[in-house]
């Protein structure tokens, strides 16, 4: 009888036990924040990475022509040409890792801010509709307990 009653408890707190899951990766790329970060990151770095490319346009076809005039060059030009070469492509290389770490310098700021964001408003939903626990990684989720539409929705609706 005893086993019955706590059996009978058991299942009750069950179903009063109400969880949630929030895909990250969708609030990424899907959250108006988030978009608005891209954006930004992209408007900030264009010209930086126009200039890289065109740089590296310009190396290559100095390269190319290299190549082309090697056969009638003289030792000693040959040599100074592959020399000029060599170090401008240390400092496109030298360039190109600055750009990079420098952008994800700032890609990891954006996405800190959106992060923040995404966790208040997580937490408003989990409040709002009395959830005991939000999972953000799983090996799977049953789609009624995905909760990201309304993560989302409560993100973009933030100001």
């Amino acid at each position: 009888m005893a086993g019955t009653i706590s059996c009978s408890a058991s299942l009750a707190q069950a179903q009063d036990f109400k969880m949630g899951f929030v895909n990250t990766e969708r609030i990424f790329r899907e959250a108006a924040s988030a978009k608005q970060a891209q954006a930004k990151l992209e408007q900030e770095f264009s010209k930086r990475e126009k200039e890289l490319v065109d740089a590296g346009n310009t190396l290559k076809a100095a390269s190319e022509k290299l190549e082309r005039e090697a056969p009638t060059l003289s030792e000693s030009q040959r040599n100074a040409r592959q020399k000029q070469l060599v170090e401008q492509d240390r400092d496109f290389q030298r360039k190109r890792r600055e750009f990079q770490e420098d952008l994800n310098a700032r890609k990891n700021e954006e996405q800190q801010v959106v992060v923040e964001r995404a966790n208040r408003a997580v937490k408003q939903v989990a409040e709002s509709e009395k959830y005991d626990v939000i999972f953000q990684e799983a090996v799977y989720v049953n789609p009624k307990h995905d909760i990201t539409d309304k993560v989302i929705k409560a993100l973009n609706a933030a100001k």
